[in-house]
């Protein structure tokens, strides 16, 4: 390889870092806008009763299904877990909005009132654990009664 080449070669990889560079800033700066845009709302969430109502109402449904409904705060979007399935509560710009999410898949979102009651949300919540805990149920049974066939051929 030339002298040429070699500086033509590191000339364009110079100039695609740059515009990668950019293209970063512009990002950073956008994602500063949409935070300090959502900062209300944030905040909202973080000291509302409804929040407070959420956490005891979504614990106690999950304890009568004998369900561990994990509870957390990342940054500020508000986190339940359960059986793999998520539910999460992200403010923006606008209010802020309910994500259900099984792994990675959003299932749905929805706007969240904070002056109604978290009760529905709940609902809607729980019957997809219901229905996850349910599949699993017959998975793990489906799994036994295969374990019980082979010990059986081994006898």
């Amino acid at each position: 390889m030339s002298f040429l080449d070699n500086l033509e070669n590191n000339l364009k990889a110079l100039e695609s870092r740059e515009q990668g560079g950019l293209d970063e800033r512009g990002r950073r700066e956008a994602e500063k806008t949409r935070a300090r845009a959502a900062a209300p709302w944030a905040e909202r969430l973080k000291n509302a009763p409804w929040t407070q109502a959420l956490m005891q109402q979504s614990t106690r449904a999950g304890f009568r299904r004998r369900v561990k409904v994990n509870l957390l705060w990342i940054g500020t979007t508000f986190r339940l877990e359960a059986l793999g399935h998520r539910l999460e509560l992200r403010p923006d710009a606008d209010g802020i909005r309910a994500v259900f999410l099984h792994g990675p898949q959003e299932l749905n979102n929805q706007a969240v009132d904070l002056a109604g009651d978290p009760q529905k949300l709940i609902a809607e919540w729980m019957a997809i654990l219901d229905h996850q805990k349910k599949l699993d149920e017959e998975a793990a049974r489906a799994s036994l009664a295969e374990q019980l066939a082979l010990d059986e051929a081994e006898l």
